[in-house]
């Protein structure tokens, strides 16, 4: 299981580089595109969707949702807002895992979908779009590694110290040994990335913390989903790593905050 994890994961990496740096900006947005379509078809079956007519329509919801979205957010300050509320969404979904995980039915989980997903599309692929003072490929490069550590630190940590429970309702296997993994790998490459942009470090650390905190509640939340489904994973497109969802869970909740925290440190206008 652990040689075919990596397996997938080098041949993602690969696709994820050629894509982000020996492509257009253009071909990013159509695979971002392509991967929350295919999230939102795994997405209906959190919501009770089996069959082929109900998902594909949650699908063409969500896709006539994410157009509109990106219409209306071709400013900075609408982007903004929406990313904003996307953090709201955000702090919902925590009060929700941490108090009442339980609570789902069929039309609280096809909304959720939404709140995860939209947001989530059109913050990366207008990210991309970036020319200046960082190229957006990299600032999208930086965040994925940046999630990326902070979930290989939290595997390892996890399966070799892991016994203090961090949501056993919701995730039984995940730890707060694995938790503090995590935030270890996310820091190592926080500190990388503030040195190679040249960005003040103490803010641009932070903002990499509050990520790798984020990414852990993204991952919890797509967890309760497929609890109350009675899945184990959200589908087996990769192997060795289930679905779309499970390899994209934390970045969707990683991506308004990121957005933001780069506004705020005057590196989006």
């Amino acid at each position: 299981m652990l040689k075919t994890r990596i397996a997938t994961a080098v041949v993602l990496a690969a696709l994820v580089l050629g894509v982000l740096f020996a492509m257009p900006p253009v071909a990013g947005i159509g695979l971002v595109a392509l991967l929350m379509l295919a999230g939102s078809w795994e997405w209906a079956r959190f919501a009770g969707f089996e069959g082929a007519v109900g998902r594909s329509a949650y699908v063409l919801c969500a896709a006539l949702l994410g157009g509109l979205a990106w219409r209306a957010t071709g400013a900075w300050g609408a982007w903004q807002w929406l990313m904003l509320a996307a953090v709201a969404w955000w702090f919902v979904a925590f009060l929700w895992l941490a108090l009442v995980p339980e609570a789902i039915g069929r039309a609280s989980a096809a909304l959720a979908g939404l709140c995860v997903l939209l947001p989530a599309w059109v913050g990366l692929a207008r990210l991309l779009l970036v020319g200046r003072p960082v190229p957006g490929g990299q600032l999208v490069f930086y965040l994925l590694l940046l999630v990326w550590a902070a979930d290989i630190g939290a595997y390892f940590t996890g399966r070799r110290f892991g016994r203090l429970k961090l949501a056993p309702s919701v995730s039984p296997n995940k730890t707060w040994e694995g938790l503090l993994g995590g935030v270890a790998g996310g820091l190592v490459v926080a500190f990388a990335g503030a040195a190679y942009f040249g960005f003040e470090r103490l803010p641009f650390v932070a903002l990499g913390l509050a990520i790798v905190l984020v990414s852990v509640v993204g991952d919890l939340a797509e967890s309760m989903f497929k609890r109350y489904a009675g899945l184990k994973d959200s589908g087996s497109l990769l192997p060795g790593h289930g679905g779309v969802l499970d390899r994209i869970d934390s970045i969707t909740a990683s991506i308004p905050f990121f957005v933001l925290g780069l506004g705020w440190l005057g590196v989006l206008e």
